[in-house]
């Protein structure tokens, strides 16, 4: 599918100029930091040195004063006190980061993960009604809760308070009980997109401030942070940059035996970005509560028994082998139903529904179907007498505020503006799909119903090297770009354009990627490139006419060996 290029408007020469003298910065490095709006010497010692001492007080937070008050009563008390978190990765995080960290002031705790087929997302009956059964009066919900305001009231009937740290949007009615959560329309907090880990942080954080504790002891519980940070795909700038960032060093420096497990077991060795997070430790953690339990993942998180972890890992991990095979399927057989059906052509929405296909892998599928078809997507299957799924988006359309606009339809929605899950009666199919379409029809631009590469900078081969750098080694400019890490939304790996490219050298490699020889006529400078599942770009690269490529800058790794290697995201013809 074709592409748009959208190459951000170059900086003012004068402002690059008077700016990069000041931080004594190359001139990429310097145009990309004006261009993410980092325009002064502070603002730029800030971003290259994250600092903790920079986070917020976590007393900023609406309700957060009350919620110390609480948990310090039931620990002085001897309450029984039961960590409630999602089955997602940014859930089990949560609580094993909860649970870690708390345990060694209260010993009254326990957790406790829904299923996903027989409870669903977020606090549950069965859930409470454990509560109540075993005794707990005090439930701290994790990454979940916000709209849960009638099985709050329910768990007051068996005299059980609530602390819900949550990060989901809020519905107008808000639970009655003790709520954290940064997006309440009356919360002051100044970061509004922390991961729910991020928010169960937050609650620890001030915590250890009441209780007169050194934070560095909560700081080393950061990697948890980081991971819920990657999976969850929230905004990488403020804080979460900072969390991400020391999180990182923390899995990187001193990794967990269980971490350390799952990237042996995936043939990754350390250190690891957050984008390694997200592609290696996040689908493992996130295989357990799609096929069997989330409880699995805290497992696993918060043990210290070698041999139990390297049981619970090999079982996770064939999880997510086993779940790789099922998206596989489903996903075949929902682009089969979408490539028979006679109105699917002239549609601006999918929603597909199997009343057999596995519930754990339905978001992966809705994926999938989003960029093949680049269309709003929701595939949905049956559990427990309903039908649910999963809904994923294009760009940057709010797929959250699509369903909500036909949620007289549903017995439950939630999520945010790029995925959401639902559930709805069966007999409400038809009226949905018929109403979601007519929703999307009416407000999706046209700018999001196809796909789009965000450009920083147009370059050429010869910005990348200082006068005198040797070509063979990696240069300045690469060195600086790492230090923009952590990549994510808010921000994003620099992407840049280089226009009249030739190919000294080409071939395809497993009938789908490009290994390519790229050459700058201007300055005859070659570089290496890969070009993954560009295949179908050969003709242009064959041609022996100019092209253009959009690429991201990578080192390549071989033995002992470093060089500097063009990822190609997408390649066309000169102009």
């Amino acid at each position: 599918m074709h592409k748009r290029w959208l190459v951000k408007a170059p900086v003012n020469r004068d402002t690059l100029e008077v700016f990069r003298d000041e931080i004594k910065a190359d001139r990429i490095t310097t145009e990309l930091l004006l261009s993410r709006g980092i325009n002064t010497f502070e603002d730029a010692r800030a971003f290259f040195n994250p600092d903790l001492e920079k986070l917020h007080d976590p007393y900023l937070m609406k309700n957060m004063e009350a919620a110390i008050n609480r948990l310090i009563s039931a620990m002085e008390n001897k309450e029984k006190v039961l960590l409630y978190g999602d089955y997602d990765v940014d859930g089990t995080t949560a609580v094993a980061l909860m649970y870690s960290y708390l345990k060694k002031f209260h010993h009254q705790l326990e957790f406790y993960i829904p299923d996903r087929y027989s409870e669903g997302y977020g606090i549950s009956q069965k859930g409470v009604d454990f509560a109540s059964e075993n005794k707990f009066s005090l439930i701290i919900a994790l990454d979940c809760g916000i709209r849960s305001h009638e099985l709050v009231e329910y768990a007051k009937k068996s005299h059980i308070d609530f602390i819900i740290c949550d990060h989901h949007q809020p519905a107008d009615i808000v639970p009655d009980c003790i709520v954290l959560d940064p997006k309440q329309k009356d919360c002051g907090y100044p970061f509004k997109e922390l991961s729910g880990c991020g928010v169960g942080f937050k609650l620890l954080q001030g915590l250890t401030i009441r209780l007169d504790k050194p934070e560095s002891e909560l700081h080393s519980y950061l990697d948890f942070l980081a991971i819920s940070i990657g999976a969850d795909i929230v905004e990488i700038n403020g804080e979460n940059r900072i969390l991400a960032h020391f999180g990182l060093l923390q899995l990187n420096r001193n990794p967990r035996a269980p971490f350390k497990e799952l990237l042996k077991l995936a043939n990754r060795e350390f250190p690891v970005s957050l984008t390694d997070v997200v592609f290696t430790i996040a689908p493992r953690i996130n295989a357990a509560g799609r096929l069997r339990s989330g409880r699995y993942a805290v497992d696993l998180m918060i043990s210290d028994d070698l041999s139990e972890i390297h049981q619970i890992a090999s079982e996770i991990d064939a999880d997510n082998k086993q779940r790789r095979v099922i998206d596989q399927q489903i996903t075949e057989e929902a682009i089969e139903m979408l490539d028979n059906s006679k109105t699917f052509a002239g549609s601006s929405s999918i929603v597909v529904y199997n009343q057999d296909w596995h519930k754990g892998v339905v978001g992966i599928v809705a994926s999938r179907l989003t960029e093949r078809y680049f269309k709003p997507t929701i595939v949905l299957t049956s559990s427990n007498g309903m039908i649910t799924g999963s809904a994923r988006t294009v760009n940057d359309f709010d797929i959250h505020g699509a369903i909500d606009e036909c949620s007289e339809l549903l017995h439950q929605f939630g999520g945010h503006r790029h995925a959401a899950g639902l559930t709805m009666n069966p007999k409400n199919l038809n009226m949905f799909i018929e109403s979601f379409e007519k929703v999307v029809v009416e407000s999706i631009h046209a700018d999001d119903q196809s796909p789009e590469i965000k450009i920083d900078l147009e370059i050429q081969f010869h910005d990348l090297y200082a006068s005198g750098e040797a070509m063979n080694k990696i240069p300045r400019v690469k060195r600086n770009l790492l230090r923009f890490e952590p990549h994510g939304p808010g921000n994003m790996q620099p992407v840049f354009l280089s226009k009249n490219i030739y190919a000294a050298d080409f071939r395809v490699l497993k009938e789908k990627h490009l290994k390519l020889k790229l050459v700058d006529p201007l300055s005859e400078i070659s570089l290496d490139g890969i070009a993954f599942n560009l295949a179908d770009k050969i003709d242009d690269i064959a041609s022996g006419l100019p092209f253009d490529i959009v690429f991201t800058l990578e080192i390549n790794k071989w033995k002992d060996r470093e060089t500097i290697q063009l990822n190609v995201r997408d390649i066309r013809a000169s102009v």
